[in-house]
């Protein structure tokens, strides 16, 4: 007696396109003709983007060449469906039965047999459908279909005005353009419980690192007697119990990269009947870690503490903005992160802050930070518009924002590299103390914070939320109010406003915490050229289409020929672009770096190119390569220690 699960990505699937609503038709109203898709039926496999079926069909251009994703934005403008056959042995299944879908990117219904049994509108919750009694005697038919779509959410809009729960970086970034995904981002399965299982599970993990002793609270549903936790070393069962904590085990902890080992262990999670007989059994790898925040030396009265105790240790938390690494996420494999985070740990990073513009990363992304020793710096999915960055304050949003982070929670709760949560991604107002503007991050008793604190306090008590990143009190650090106390978690720069500023701004730094900052630097010459395609990669001017396309706010044209460089040669200007970015950021992560304990923590805006940008502040290339910013990186990370100062 157990939940059973069948996954749904073992069977075949098929996508076809259609104008709006031909599917509910079926036939012709004046001819009684069936109505066939506009896009033929294409095999695929889940989880997958929509685009990504298209581009491999020769449907779709490449949209990572030159303007061809202009030529991609149509397939918002149709309906998609997905459909697979449920084999017949899956409805013969004693037990209640469940459709689970972990990601749905969109809006859309689902129908079995033709019928619609649900809807979704959400793409950062599960949704779960009761098909209990709806599933016939045989094969059935199953078929996502991914209706309208919002219109617009991209980086200059109104974020308290933000109603649809879909990623905002796929409608325009400026490091990104417009490519909005559908699809199915995640796993879907069918769940079948028998009489006595287990129904959900979280837990946290705990150490101790005076006693050196590990501790696990279980938070379970289930229909069972009683429980039984078990940590596990391999296959040796290291201490076992019955009820729902176990604590006072010698354990070894968990260590951020360059810190020491990161050490795991299996959490088994049993079921027992009135009999005492497992009935049912989950296991999860964690590890277990002692946080700790004190405040930096020296720090104004009422700042947040900034200095990160790891196991006892003070530890400066060095690393990289993490953003997705695809628009079209859904069709990101395990290669694909481990690329990107091998490269990363090779530059000595040990956090990764998961921006909140796009959406909770899958399972493997948060299993690999484990093994490689990331600490995640997780935010809720919200973030600043440009034109209003005040976080949203309607009673229904916020709902339904509590609900987002709850599942947030119950699902990556127990990993050991989860540092913290954060309410979101630049939300602020105007120095004025309007809603409006920039300046002032939100505060810690705006509606949306206060309630996002009471669940992660109530499911993840002890672990810190923040409102917003940066916190404040300012937003960002201006040389004029260096001194007055006022730079606690801050943002930015992330240019130079005149050429060698650089130079006298990071030496006097007050900062405690840099959270985001960066320098811009050329895409390196072999991905400017082929992905120009036709288009000359050099920007020459404002006017370059392909720079408009993505990148026009980091043209530095003006600054390389006024620093002697020629207009026709697009190797110099790559090699100076990337000169200048490796030299700034080098240069600020040192001076950052020296002031530890003064200053926690300095994370670089940003990590990898999402899209072939022929320049952006990213220090590894649109293939996952480093670019010399992240050898300048590297180079502080790794090898320098402001102790030895």
């Amino acid at each position: 007696m157990a939940t059973k699960h069948f996954y749904l990505e073992t069977l075949e699937w098929t996508l076809c396109g259609w104008h709006p609503n031909f599917w509910k038709a079926q036939v012709a109203m004046e001819t009684g003709m069936p109505l066939p898709p506009e896009t033929k039926r294409l095999p695929c496999h889940v989880p997958c983007s929509v685009q990504r079926v298209l581009r491999d069909a020769d449907i779709l251009p490449d949209w990572n060449v030159a303007l061809n994703s202009r030529d991609c934005e149509w397939v918002e403008n149709r309906h998609w469906s997905f459909e697979t056959v449920l084999p017949a042995e899956w409805s013969a299944e004693p037990g209640a039965k469940e459709l689970c879908f972990d990601g749905l990117d969109g809006t859309g219904v689902i129908l079995l047999n033709r019928q619609e049994i649900g809807s979704f509108a959400n793409a950062f919750r599960p949704h779960r459908f009761d098909v209990t009694r709806l599933l016939v005697k045989g094969e059935n038919q199953l078929a996502i279909v991914f209706t309208e779509q919002p219109r617009y959410l991209g980086q200059v809009h109104y974020t308290s005005q933000i109603r649809d729960w879909k990623p905002r970086f796929n409608y325009v970034w400026d490091w990104t353009p417009r490519l909005v995904q559908i699809g199915i981002w995640d796993a879907v399965r069918l769940e079948v419980e028998e009489a006595v299982c287990l129904q959900s599970l979280r837990f946290k993990a705990d150490y101790d690192c005076v006693s050196k002793t590990g501790s696990v609270s279980v938070f379970a549903r289930h229909s069972g007697h009683s429980l039984r936790v078990s940590v596990l070393d391999g296959k040796e069962v290291i201490v076992s119990g019955v009820g729902e904590r176990l604590a006072g085990f010698l354990i070894a902890p968990w260590q951020p990269n360059l810190s020491g080992a990161q050490k795991l262990y299996t959490v088994r999670v049993e079921v027992l009947d009135e009999n005492g007989q497992v009935a049912d059994a989950r296991e999860e790898r964690t590890g277990f870690k002692q946080i700790e925040w004190k405040p930096c030396p020296g720090a104004p009265a009422g700042a947040y503490p900034w200095v990160c105790r790891v196991n006892g240790v003070d530890t400066f938390l060095q690393g990289v903005n993490w953003t997705p690494i695809r628009p079209n996420f859904a069709d990101v494999t395990e290669a694909d992160y481990r690329l990107r985070l091998d490269a990363y740990r090779e530059m000595g990073v040990n956090v990764l802050r998961v921006w909140g513009g796009a959406c909770l990363e899958r399972e493997v992304f948060y299993q690999l930070c484990d093994e490689m020793g990331f600490l995640v710096w997780q935010e809720f999915p919200f973030s600043s518009s440009g034109l209003e960055n005040w976080a949203p304050e309607d009673p229904e949003i916020i709902t339904e924002a509590v609900r987002i982070a709850g599942t947030y929670i119950s699902r990556r709760q127990h990993h050991a590299c989860l540092l913290l949560w954060c309410g979101g991604n630049e939300l602020q107002g105007g120095m004025d103390g309007s809603k409006s503007g920039v300046g002032i991050p939100i505060p810690p008793d705006h509606p949306m914070s206060v309630a996002l604190r009471a669940v992660v306090e109530a499911m993840d008590p002890g672990r810190r939320f923040l409102e917003a990143s940066s916190s404040g009190p300012r937003f960002g650090a201006d040389p004029a109010e260096i001194g007055k106390g006022l730079h606690h978690d801050v943002h930015g720069p992330w240019n130079e406003p005149t050429p060698g500023w650089w130079m006298d701004y990071w030496p006097k730094d007050d900062a405690l915490f840099r959270s985001e900052a960066g320098m811009t630097g050329a895409s390196p010459v072999d991905v400017m050229k082929y992905y120009a395609g036709p288009l000359n990669p050099l920007p020459g001017d404002a006017g370059n289409p392909l720079w408009c396309h993505v990148a026009h706010w980091w043209i530095q044209w003006k600054d390389y020929l006024a620093a002697g460089g020629t207009e026709d040669d697009l190797e110099a200007f790559v090699a100076w672009s990337q000169k200048l970015q490796a030299d700034y950021i080098g240069f600020a992560a040192k001076q950052t770096k020296q002031r530890f304990p003064g200053c926690g923590g300095f994370i670089v805006w940003m990590g990898h190119d999402s899209f072939p940008c022929p320049s952006n502040t990213a220090v590894l290339d649109f293939h996952g390569r480093m670019k010399p910013a992240a050898l300048a990186l590297r180079e502080v990370f790794r090898n320098f220690n402001s102790a030895e100062l």
